[in-house]
């Protein structure tokens, strides 16, 4: 049988400008005190998953979800967090930091326009993004392809030391880092719903091919009070 890897992309825990419904792509918020809870209770969801390596964006909310997983985790005694430029979330430019609702109803409904997509459909990806750019008066919003080639070259490093071990490997990053990366690496890939914080997606690959295992996944999430009366 042939040898694959599976990858854990976890979404970081709620922070505080996701509270506040604001852009947060380069820019960072601490998590919250909820947010830090619900971090908690998945990874004693995947307390039992033994993890041979751990990876993070290099922004502190990643990383401090990370820890938390650890933490909660039976096998993490020899892991370190390698973190990585690479698995940033998209860079939103003019707009970090801004009230997100309105801004993005509207582009995405430029997009419907544009591209005749009906209405209630997921825009599309590539055209969602490179519409920001194309609005955003700095013009330092990424595009797809600026977006892709980063988290692209991120994935091949995983890949080229961890491919065919069989090993498990876990990815804490950003909502629509793992969602686009997903979108342009699984074939048919039909989730429209965003990430929710804290969330599992689970991405076997073997033979050449990526194999969604699990997406948006918080049925793990396990009880603080039901974990401590297990112990």
């Amino acid at each position: 049988m042939a040898n694959g890897v599976t990858f854990y992309f976890i979404r970081h825990g709620e922070t505080y400008l996701n509270r506040f419904n604001r852009f947060q792509g380069w820019a960072n918020a601490p998590l919250t005190p909820e947010g830090e809870i619900d971090v908690q209770r998945s990874g004693r969801g995947l307390a039992d998953i033994r993890f041979d390596a751990v990876y993070t964006s290099d922004l502190m909310r990643t990383i401090d979800t990370a820890n938390i997983i650890l933490s909660e985790n039976n096998h993490a005694e020899d892991l370190a967090i390698v973190p990585m430029y690479e698995f940033r979330e998209v860079f939103f430019g003019y707009y970090e930091g801004l009230e997100a609702g309105p801004t993005w109803q509207a582009l995405q409904d430029e997009v419907k326009i544009k591209h005749g997509l009906p209405a209630g459909d997921r825009s599309d990806v590539a055209q969602f993004m490179n519409l920001m750019k194309e609005k955003d008066p700095s013009g330092m919003a990424e595009n797809y392809v600026e977006f892709w080639n980063r988290v692209e070259a991120g994935l091949i490093k995983l890949l080229n030391k961890h491919a065919g071990t069989n090993q498990n490997i876990l990815v804490v990053c950003h909502g629509m880092t793992i969602r686009n990366l997903l979108d342009g690496l699984v074939a048919d890939f039909k989730q429209a719903e965003p990430l929710k914080n804290a969330s599992a997606s689970i991405v076997k690959y073997m033979d050449g091919q990526f194999h969604l295992l699990a997406y948006n996944q918080v049925d793990h999430f396990k009880d603080i009070a039901e974990a401590a009366e297990n112990k």
